[in-house]
């Protein structure tokens, strides 16, 4: 019986991920019915089983706070822009992330280094350390405290090979923060 429970949320999955494709190519054609279906389909089998290659959501959670990240980010940094003294004070931090494969390190150094006053610098994929350019070294903790939020979303967005437990991952090493300047 709870095999047939799931049958409609995913049906009804299926159906909304197809038009929403085919919103997306802006016509309902064949072509586009077909592919969204293929598409929606598989996206929904991995997300269903929780073994597949993507998970929704927390793809969409970690998508949502990049965005809502990136805006903050964007009005701290045209802010300090736009005021005459300088207040920055840069650092380069360590942070010990969980996500050591492939993926891990591309989506959240792509992530980190979104959003203004934050760059990667470097990542060491075996150990999972990655070294993050701040802006503001005021946000030492709050930025680390993050990196390692996005950290674990993609490890649970995106299934893979994960060297490190996320609950080992320290917030940051005791070399930090270096003084940039």
């Amino acid at each position: 019986m709870r095999l047939w429970r799931g049958i409609p949320r995913r049906a009804l999955a299926v159906i909304s991920l197809t038009l929403v494709w085919c919103g997306l190519w802006g016509a309902i054609s064949v072509a586009n019915v077909a592919s969204g279906l293929a598409l929606s389909l598989l996206l929904s089998l991995g997300w269903a089983s929780g073994t597949g290659f993507i998970r929704l959501r927390p793809l969409l959670k970690f998508t949502w706070l990049v965005i809502v990240d990136l805006i903050r980010s964007t009005v701290d940094v045209a802010i300090e822009i736009l005021t005459p003294p300088d207040r920055t004070e840069e650092a380069i931090i360590a942070v010990d992330l969980p996500a050591t494969s492939n993926a891990h390190v591309l989506l959240l150094s792509a992530a980190i280094t979104l959003s203004p006053g934050t760059a990667v610098v470097d990542v060491n994929p075996e150990t999972g350390r990655y070294y993050i350019h701040l802006l503001h070294v005021n946000k030492l903790e709050t930025t680390a405290a993050h990196a390692v939020q996005l950290g674990e979303l993609a490890c649970a967005a995106l299934p893979g090979t994960v060297s490190q437990d996320a609950s080992q991952a320290s917030t940051a090493s005791s070399d930090a923060p270096r003084n940039a300047r």
